[in-house]
């Protein structure tokens, strides 16, 4: 077992989110049970359950073969996971369509947000049945616990951003980071809180949206997670890309992506057979991809799917005039300071 760490190994301050508002948005939040907390000097925004977790993060031990997966919820995270292993694995579509990604390619930070009374509720609904109950277990085991007993090369996902990962991990390992347009990210987060018991979201999208854009969702907030990593673009480990970019030209995203891993040149027969692999409609129906094992033990909605639309500015179907128009000065607010510029944002707003 890994030893937890001391708080102390920790550099940033971690505030409690005040008790008013934190039971406020758990009223809606119902996969939260104690609160929230807010972290450094960006105030990042977590369940309460980071409190315990957050040194062994930042201490994570790097391998010089390590590949990370880093990216805000719902940018096109497990699309890229999916990419890096069967570069890295020389095109292994049979165990891909196997083995779930999740083994494969594990979700560092999954524990840290099952709240423990959550967990409890799992054990309990699942005993009697040993397969699920060890679907259960893996999702309740600390990521870190996790990622130190696999074998190099490791591949491993994480939504922390960066500045609370490991001070040397670009330095050391290989990072791709995906970011994509924040209006289709909030969509799919949205939806993606309706569908996991560990989030709840309220009823209206639109009350979902007011709480966002004030930084009160996992993660957020989002425009300083994609910065960081946005300012170490140039750095020779860091892979950073738009998921517009995958959606519109997925053979040269291909291409790029096995240059920067320093994988075998695929041929155009593996090329093509990656972007089949790849497509929406594969993707979706991907037991090995699409969470089906959540599905299992009753830990995700099937009414939601966890692989949704893909589509670019699918925004626009629920987004209303004052809304578009937050959007806009929510741009404005948090890209003065960079010359960070989305492409779906070069043409048309």
């Amino acid at each position: 077992m890994v030893k937890q760490r001391d708080q102390d190994d920790f550099p940033y301050e971690i505030k409690d989110v005040e008790p008013e508002l934190a039971a406020k948005l758990m009223v809606h939040y119902t996969g939260e049970l104690t609160g929230f907390v807010r972290v450094g000097p960006k105030g990042y925004f977590f369940p309460h359950k980071y409190k315990s977790c957050a040194a062994s993060y930042y201490n994570l031990p790097v391998r010089a073969d390590d590949v990370f997966v880093n990216t805000y919820p719902r940018s096109g995270t497990t699309w890229a996971q999916e990419l890096i292993w069967l570069l890295k694995n020389n095109c292994d579509f049979e165990t891909a369509l196997e083995v779930p990604l999740n083994i494969r390619f594990p979700f560092l930070d999954f524990s840290m947000i099952i709240h423990p009374e959550l967990a409890k509720q799992m054990y309990e609904e699942n005993k009697g049945d040993e397969e699920k109950l060890r679907i259960v277990e893996l999702s309740n085991l600390p990521g870190v616990e996790k990622v130190s007993a696999m074998p190099s090369p490791r591949f491993i996902k994480s939504h922390i951003p960066l500045s609370l990962l490991p001070p040397n991990l670009v330095d050391q390992a290989k990072v791709v980071y995906v970011a994509r347009d924040p209006r289709d990210v909030v969509v799919s987060v949205y939806h993606l809180c309706k569908m996991h018991r560990i989030h709840g979201a309220p009823d209206s999208f639109k009350e979902f949206w007011n709480w966002f854009i004030k930084d009160q969702q996992h993660y957020c907030p989002l425009f300083e997670h994609v910065k960081e990593a946005w300012n170490l673009r140039h750095h020779p480990n860091m892979f950073f890309i738009f998921y517009e970019e995958l959606y519109e030209n997925l053979p040269l995203t291909i291409q790029r992506m096995s240059s920067f891993l320093g994988t075998k040149e695929c041929t155009p027969e593996q090329i093509e057979r990656l972007c089949d692999h790849l497509s929406f409609e594969k993707f979706k129906n991907n037991k090995a991809v699409n969470h089906s094992l959540l599905s299992k033990i009753n830990f995700i909605n099937g009414k939601h799917p966890f692989i949704r639309k893909g589509k670019m500015g699918g925004w626009r179907d629920y987004f209303d005039s004052e809304m578009i128009e937050q959007a806009e000065h929510w741009f404005a607010d948090n890209l003065t300071d960079t010359d960070l510029v989305y492409p779906s944002m070069k043409t048309t707003t």
